[in-house]
């Protein structure tokens, strides 16, 4: 269960307007990169339509419901109320517009991107203050807090490098070496915004989950350390084009992230609860296909063959960002929709149970039917193999449009 509190509760619309926007923004995504399989399987994933398809999935769907996650588990895990919710939606309308707008530009006239993606910048600032403004109100501070105010701090890298790209293509002159710019832009959204806020909340969300109790939260700090100075050596090989450095970085995120699974398994071994809720060993596999992939990029690095390094991302931001995203999706929305309406009803009248709300056994077929096919679509991209790929990034697709039923089906109960 999801703890609640009266004197902290957000307003639900609020999370609920980022979530449903960011299944859609999902759905959207995998279609267009079903309809670019000859291009990507290629190798060409620097494209228009590749851009836009990247974009609407890490900034319509990821981005988007990580930020309704907060808007709710924020002022949970901290005990502390958000800051301004009027502020959070016009926060909202104003991001959703930035994305909708900057993914059409990139697609159609990428050099055009720079005024959109002005709009969602504002979007992001005014979502990171609001954050910064509810975090410092937060009485006694953790790791926790650590780890989400950095991710917060590479969110804001993140869109500066970005928003430097855009202005790249919109001018035609460079600020900063491009390349540079790309990869840096990459490190900081993907590996320091998304992994460290999964990270942070997963010290909420496992023992929660799995009824933990008694553990230490010691090896946080060493998963910390170890992962920050991983970004920051991994920063440095690509300012300084330097290969060892870059390899360095690599080994120090994968042993950051070893290290934070031997935390979790540490937790889960202290467990009450027996049997996993499903969606939520699905959240669980994330973390081992992770660390796989970490692995993986750590090996690469020494050889700098960048197109499997490019697959291994991709295979990341599915395989980790996303099915945890998925993953955890299936167990908030459920609980936050039924505490909304049933909750004050209890007693009074016939309400359906928690249980209820959603099939269990359905999620977990679509929690399967994703994985399967991020697994498949890794491996087309790897060997290029059209029909592969599009098996399975129809598979995919399917899935998106699967998973947006499910949450609308929650919300109609």
């Amino acid at each position: 269960m999801i703890p609640t509190n009266t004197a902290y509760e957000t307003n639900i619309r609020l999370p609920f307007l980022f979530i449903v926007f960011g299944v859609i923004a999902f759905a959207a995504s995998q279609t267009i990169m079903l309809a670019a399989g000859p291009t990507i399987v290629n190798g060409a994933f620097r494209l228009p339509t590749i851009w836009a398809a990247a974009h609407l999935a890490m900034l319509g769907f990821a981005l988007m419901v990580a930020m309704g996650a907060m808007y709710q588990l924020v002022p949970v895990a901290f005990l502390t109320p958000i800051w301004s919710e009027r502020l959070g939606f016009v926060q909202f309308f104003i991001t959703a517009a930035g994305i909708a707008l900057f993914s059409a530009s990139l697609a159609f006239h990428a050099r055009a991107a720079f005024f959109p993606g002005l709009l969602l910048v504002l979007g992001i600032v005014l979502f990171l203050f609001q954050m910064a403004m509810t975090l410092r109100k937060q009485a006694k501070k953790n790791m926790m807090t650590l780890f989400v105010s950095t991710a917060l701090v590479c969110l804001l890298f993140t869109i500066v490098f970005g928003l430097t790209l855009a202005f790249h293509f919109w001018s035609g002159t460079q600020t900063m070496d491009h390349l540079f710019a790309l990869k840096t832009h990459i490190l900081f959204g993907v590996f320091g915004w998304f992994t460290l806020l999964i990270i942070g909340f997963s010290y909420k969300m496992v023992p929660m989950f799995s009824l933990a109790h008694g553990f230490s939260m010691k090896p946080a700090r060493y998963v910390y350390a170890a992962y920050v100075t991983g970004l920051a050596v991994t920063f440095v090989s690509f300012w300084k084009n330097h290969q060892a450095a870059f390899v360095a970085g690599a080994g120090l995120l994968f042993i950051a992230f070893a290290l934070f699974v031997y935390h979790i398994s540490s937790m889960l071994r202290k467990r009450m609860k027996k049997r996993l809720d499903r969606p939520f060993q699905f959240a669980l596999l994330a973390i081992a296909i992770a660390l796989i992939l970490h692995g993986a990029a750590f090996i690469l690095s020494f050889f700098g063959d960048h197109r499997k390094i490019a697959i291994v991302i991709y295979g990341y931001l599915l395989g980790w960002i996303m099915l945890s995203i998925i993953g955890y999706l299936y167990k908030i929305v459920p609980f936050l929709w039924w505490t909304h309406r049933y909750s004050k009803k209890i007693g009074k009248e016939n309400v359906p149970t928690l249980k209820q709300m959603m099939n269990e056994n359905w999620t977990a077929v679509q929690c399967a039917l994703f994985t399967i096919s991020a697994i498949g679509v890794t491996i087309a991209l790897d060997v290029s193999n059209l029909p592969l790929f599009y098996i399975a990034q129809g598979a995919m697709t399917l899935f998106s449009l699967l998973f947006v039923g499910t949450v609308i089906s929650v919300l109609r109960k």
